[in-house]
């Protein structure tokens, strides 16, 4: 740091450039943009994150966002269909492309490939599991992404369904090996979800 550097405004930048996709030069400008509008972005900023760090939580019924003193809408009536999704991000690019309309369920990441999967790895397995049982859900769409952790994590999530009577589906044709579902555009998903495939139970 120089000596004509201000240490909180250098310790800001830090922070910003943590940010993806953006590098050393895009904090700096980002921070200076902040430090010129103090009152009309960095205060109600401040207090916006502030309310976000107090009061929003993952649901840990579906693992989506929701208000610290709200009901999450998963709980809010029955349904027949559940997305499988590995995080907020891939069920947000589903959402906006207007594909699937119905519930999702956010997983909070992906199993290892090798390593021991009884406990789930913190993934919300089980809740998904009493979902299917409590809400009678006739199709589970599995929605992971098609790299070796989003097959690990799929042929996992279908292996402990299957003794329920659940149809189990997987997004297929569009969805490259090793895509990312966060990063695939609307038409690839279209195709995924309208050519998606029946998993076969053992």
């Amino acid at each position: 740091m120089t000596e004509d550097n201000v240490k909180e405004i250098e310790d800001l930048i830090k922070i910003v450039s943590k940010l993806p996709g953006l590098g050393p030069k895009s904090s700096r400008r980002i921070v200076l943009k902040l430090i010129n509008n103090r009152e009309e972005i960095i205060k109600p900023l401040t207090n916006t994150l502030v309310q976000v760090y107090k009061n929003v939580v993952r649901c840990k019924t579906c693992g989506n966002l929701k208000s610290l003193n709200s009901d999450c809408s998963c709980s809010s009536k029955k349904y027949d269909q559940i997305c499988v999704v590995e995080n907020i991000a891939d069920m947000w690019v589903i959402k906006n492309s207007g594909i699937y309309k119905g519930h999702y369920h956010i997983l909070g990441g992906t199993l290892p490939s090798f390593e021991n999967k009884s406990n789930n790895n913190g993934l919300l397995v089980d809740s998904l599991i009493d979902r299917v049982k409590k809400n009678s859900v006739k199709e589970v769409i599995l929605a992971t992404s098609a790299s070796i952790e989003g097959e690990t994590t799929s042929h996992y999530i279908s292996d402990s369904l299957k003794n329920l009577e659940v149809k189990i589906t997987r997004l297929a044709k569009g969805v490259p090996v090793g895509g990312e579902i966060e990063f695939l555009d609307d038409g690839t998903l279209f195709s995924a979800f309208k050519y998606r495939n029946p998993i076969a139970k053992d």
